[in-house]
């Protein structure tokens, strides 16, 4: 089954002669369980296209359908929820709340979609469990190694169990060591539980555990290998 399928996806900026265009009739799909590397040089359409995908911006053109349910042409409003729904996201810069605990910053997760606040700290200690840090669940982000902060964001993008997880360069602020525990744990995520995981990177050192490796480079996918 498809869980992302993205057909001539097109992104523009601006109009006539001064129109960016960015993506250019971009076609992507990742089946449920895939873990999927999207890769290419500064400026060529990684994380719009996964910011498209991940319902935060609107495509100028093209279909874009999570588990067959289309989401390119809806209301922002709408879009809220279907982020809800399907998604779970992993941010370069962690994006974790400074003045909150690990586990706060899960259960802050958890509640937006719709767990009490009981419930809510329950979950994120196991989910904190899962990711190697349930010893460390009551320490603030600044308490935290870059690693030991990345591993929070991969439970936070599970809170909730969102069947797929998209991670914007995860591994680029972390050394050798760190970054491949990191993407090592999200393999597992895809291989174990059966999420769908996208990885925008330029990282060759984890290269050799995706599925399958896209590269897109002015706009355009231009390639990809198993």
């Amino acid at each position: 089954m498809l869980a992302i399928d993205a057909s001539k996806v097109v992104k523009t900026y601006g109009e006539g002669e001064a129109a960016t265009h960015v993506l250019k009739e971009v076609d992507f799909k990742v089946k449920q369980g895939e873990f999927v590397f999207l890769e290419g040089p500064s400026g060529s359409g990684k994380t719009t296209l996964l910011s498209i995908m991940g319902c935060v911006l609107a495509a100028t053109s093209g279909e874009v359908s999570l588990f067959g349910k289309r989401i390119s042409g809806r209301k922002q409003s709408e879009l809220p929820s279907l982020r809800v729904s399907y998604l779970g996201f992993i941010f370069q810069g962690h994006n974790l709340i400074a003045s909150l605990t690990a586990a706060q910053n899960i259960a802050l997760q958890l509640e937006l979609r719709g767990y009490s606040s009981r419930a809510a700290m329950k979950e994120a200690e196991a989910l904190l469990d899962r990711v190697g840090m349930g010893d460390r669940s009551h320490h603030k982000p600044g308490e935290l190694s870059g690693g030991q902060r990345q591993r929070v964001s991969v439970a936070r993008a599970l809170a909730g169990g969102p069947p797929i997880i998209l991670a914007d360069e995860p591994t680029a602020s972390l050394d050798a060591q760190a970054g491949l525990l990191v993407t090592e744990m999200l393999r597992s995520l895809a291989k174990e539980r059966g999420h769908s995981v996208v990885v925008v990177t330029h990282d060759n050192r984890i290269f050799h555990l995706a599925d399958r490796l896209v590269h897109i480079e002015d706009g355009r996918i231009t390639g990809e290998s198993a």
